[in-house]
């Protein structure tokens, strides 16, 4: 036997072997880069919620301060306008949510000591493929949502 049977022989054992391959790497790639994408979304929404709720302690600390007393006094008015800027971006709520899906009542604003401010807020994030991941027939199904909270305390000004 020639050396050039020998190649040809070796390649013809060797013909399926990078499809065998490619089928069974395909489905890792597509999951890693899936997942990825999904946890850069997720760090997306969680920089959003945190920003918002940075700007709304900030106005709450701005307005907040009643006089020189010291003292925090957070009126309907204001009480609003932070939830509104938390959510909306804006103090009137006229303009679309920040985040899809978030309301108003998902803000807590708080005065936890003298002087003080805070404003949490509760996100529920949702991945883009949906609510649960099915276990096709083994068991209930996964909840894939998950609640995103940021909090931030000022000092009133």
């Amino acid at each position: 036997m020639s050396i050039s049977q020998k190649i040809s022989s070796r390649a013809a054992g060797q013909r399926g072997i990078a499809m065998v391959e490619l089928v069974i790497i395909t489905p890792a790639i597509l999951f890693l880069m899936f997942g990825v994408t999904e946890l850069g979304s997720a760090i997306l929404h969680y920089n959003t919620l945190t920003k918002a709720v940075q700007d709304g302690a900030r106005h709450a600390a701005a307005y907040g301060l009643l006089g020189t007393t010291g003292s925090v006094v957070i009126d309907a008015d204001l009480n609003t306008e932070i939830r509104n800027l938390v959510v909306y971006g804006d103090a009137q709520g006229a303009a679309t949510p920040l985040l899809n899906g978030m309301t108003t009542d998902q803000v807590d604003i708080t005065i936890p000591e003298p002087g003080h401010i805070r404003v949490d807020a509760t996100y529920p994030y949702v991945p883009g493929f949906g609510t649960s991941l099915p276990n096709f027939g083994f068991g209930s199904s996964t909840s894939l949502a998950v609640d995103l909270r940021a909090g931030v305390t000022m000092r009133a000004l």
